[in-house]
């Protein structure tokens, strides 16, 4: 039985995506093209990197509100360094930056903040959504800081390559983001730390008196998610070729959307990265398909606002089971 419930939290949210494209594809004579399908899985490409994140979060039973802020702080970080670098004119000191080591400082910007709603979780007790929501506005002041409320722009063309480039006939941000879904799917499901996460959001306390150390995998989680926002902060700065202080908001809401459309419990304790993944490809190709539809913007928000309620329903109704 217990296999068969796992099938069917994968199968559910796999045949909702096959009809949506189904649907999408015979009211639409531009959906199915080969250009607007990688258009697609472009624009994906971040929600799926922070996304993931989330899962892990909401795996243990929390949530990250403040993924789209570190996002815009980490693009803006990126941003800046690779087009001015860092001058200290006392000193007659200037630190230029290499594309390399501007992915570096950014994932590590990303799992910096992450860390400290971590730490705030396990150390003083604040509930996730009070800790990250603070970061929210935390990170935002940031880059507002950081930015002077203006855009960063003209980064070169091999930084934008990260977020416009092809490989191999494939867009470069699909690439990142099927390198990012493998490495955590191994992670989630042949490592030690995967399990701990699945055992603290079934129970906690349980996995507390078996001896995980439920502070250590909880301030790894959000590590996590901080890093993944910070990849996710590099390709929306890439893609753009500039990084806006505004940039990243409402994602959150796509991140989560996308966890919970996928089969994950916000309860904790109960899904899969795949699933995550087809969330995040069922709410990129409504959102593609009503642009190409004419839906006016207001109503995409109704629908998109709908789709989620319709499956956390689904999620308390099989839980009830």
């Amino acid at each position: 039985m217990k296999k068969l419930n796992i099938n069917l939290s994968i199968l559910q949210p796999l045949i909702a995506l096959l009809l949506m494209v189904l649907a999408m594809t015979i009211l639409s004579d531009n959906f199915a093209t080969r250009d607007n399908l990688f258009n697609v899985t472009r624009q994906i490409s971040v929600n799926l990197c922070i996304s993931i994140g989330m899962t892990m979060v909401i795996l243990t039973g929390g949530i990250d509100l403040s993924v789209g802020s570190i996002l815009a702080f980490t693009g803006a970080i990126a941003a800046g360094l690779i087009k001015n670098g860092i001058e200290w004119q006392g000193a007659n000191l200037f630190i230029g930056f290499t594309l390399f080591g501007v992915i570096l400082v950014a994932i590590v910007a990303g799992a910096i903040l992450g860390s400290f709603n971590g730490w705030m979780i396990t150390k003083f007790k604040v509930p996730p959504f009070v800790a990250t929501l603070a970061m929210l506005t935390i990170a935002r002041g940031f880059t507002m800081l950081y930015t002077k409320g203006f855009p960063i722009t003209q980064l070169g063309d091999n930084f934008n390559f990260l977020g416009t480039g092809w490989f191999l006939g494939v867009p470069m941000p699909v690439w990142i983001s099927l390198l990012i879904i493998g490495v955590s799917v191994v992670f989630i499901n042949k490592t030690r730390t995967g399990r701990y996460i699945y055992a603290i959001g079934g129970n906690e306390k349980a996995a507390l008196l078996s001896g995980v150390n439920v502070k250590r995998v909880k301030m790894t989680v959000y590590l996590i998610a901080g890093a993944l926002a910070g990849i996710g902060g590099l390709l929306v700065t890439a893609r753009l070729d500039s990084a806006q202080p505004n940039a990243g908001m409402g994602y959150e809401l796509d991140s989560i959307a996308a966890v919970v459309i996928g089969g994950t419990s916000l309860s904790g304790g109960k899904g899969f990265i795949m699933g995550t993944v087809i969330g995040a490809l069922i709410i990129g190709v409504l959102n593609n398909g009503l642009v190409l539809l004419n839906v006016s913007p207001f109503w995409q928000q109704v629908i998109k606002g709908l789709v989620i309620l319709l499956a956390v329903i689904i999620d308390r109704m099989q839980r009830k089971d």
